[in-house]
């Protein structure tokens, strides 16, 4: 009996050692990512979302470390030496300034930017066809001569007014484009800059008075202050075109027409997983929201009858998200 005892245990300790081993390589390895969000609002929140529910799906073991710059460049800069010391496995950069910080900031790190409007122009890569050494990510360029054309649609315009701005570089970029859209439609262009949220509710009571209608682009620190927009302009009777649906599910905006973010932020995990699996960054080009159900279009009933406006029938059929009486319907 005692030796048969004396067999055993070794027999017992190696069986616990090999389904030690079994459970060590069925475990997955758990990551950190590091996400540093310029502001908060909606859309950049849905981004967020979006990331972590597909790196779930993945069943990636993450770890986060969710930052927010709230719109201050130097909060950004501080956030990417803190993902620097603590040696985060990737870094995602959600809209331009804090992408910037992270390529700026980080040696060794595999950096995802997402929402970010020019990625080339912002200098986080040298080319839209392939990613740099370590850096690649989502773009979120949104196509501003449809919305403008799709206000117009709406109601006549000869003077359109918008606010951005001047330090964000895709706030920047969409600017020139704006400005370029209403010279080619003979559109009057008037425009106001700010450099921080506190100062959009001035910026709009400035012009307000000598506009049509306001476009609002995909600016992060315009978007994060769209209650102080929507209130100077409902009083004064003039109506908003967005470019960021997922704002406008909130306030009373006449329409917007853009990206669903929570789906780009799926479209940024699924490349984030692609990394984490051993791809190189520099070998993914920019990717950007190409297909017809990652744009939204809005329209807010109750805002075109407030202003005496009337949509289309066209734009009514083809909008999926309609807001009416005061409640927001899904198609």
């Amino acid at each position: 009996m005692k030796k048969i005892f004396t067999l055993a245990v070794p027999f017992l300790l190696v069986s616990c050692v090999l389904f030690s081993t079994v459970l060590a390589a069925e475990a997955p390895k758990k990551v950190l990512i590091g996400v540093s969000k310029i502001v908060s609002h909606p859309a950049l929140d849905a981004v967020v979302k979006g990331l972590q529910d597909e790196l779930a799906a993945a069943k990636i073991n993450a770890e986060y470390d969710l930052q927010n710059a709230n719109g201050d460049i130097n909060a950004a800069a501080s956030i990417a030496t803190k993902f620097q010391s603590e040696k985060v496995t990737l870094a995602v950069g959600v809209a331009t300034p804090t992408s910037q910080s992270l390529v700026n900031t980080l040696k060794g790190i595999p950096i995802v930017f997402t929402a970010v409007t020019d990625p080339v122009k912002a200098g986080l890569v040298s080319s839209l066809k392939k990613g740099d050494k370590n850096v690649t990510g989502v773009s979120d360029m949104t196509p501003v001569r449809q919305q403008i054309e799709l206000l117009l649609k709406v109601k006549k315009i000869k003077r359109l007014g918008h606010i951005y701005t001047s330090s964000e570089e895709n706030a920047v970029v969409l600017a020139g484009i704006v400005k370029q859209v209403c010279k080619e439609l003979n559109i009057e262009f008037v425009e106001t800059t700010v450099s921080k949220s506190s100062e959009v509710k001035q910026a709009v009571q400035a012009i307000i008075r000598r506009v049509d209608a306001l476009y609002i682009s995909t600016d992060n620190t315009v978007v994060s202050a769209m209650s102080a927009v929507t209130d100077v302009a409902m009083k004064a009777g003039v109506p908003i075109m967005s470019a960021d649906p997922s704002s406008a599910e909130n306030y009373p905006v006449l329409a917007a027409w853009g990206f669903d973010y929570y789906k780009m932020g799926r479209t940024t995990g699924k490349l984030v997983v692609e990394i984490l699996k051993g791809k190189k960054p520099e070998q993914i080009p920019t990717r950007f929201m190409t297909k017809t159900n990652d744009v939204d279009l809005l329209i807010n009933l109750d805002v075109a009858k407030k202003l005496g406006l009337t949509f289309p029938k066209d734009i009514v059929k083809n909008a999926n998200k309609v807001v009416q009486n005061g409640k927001l319907t899904k198609k």
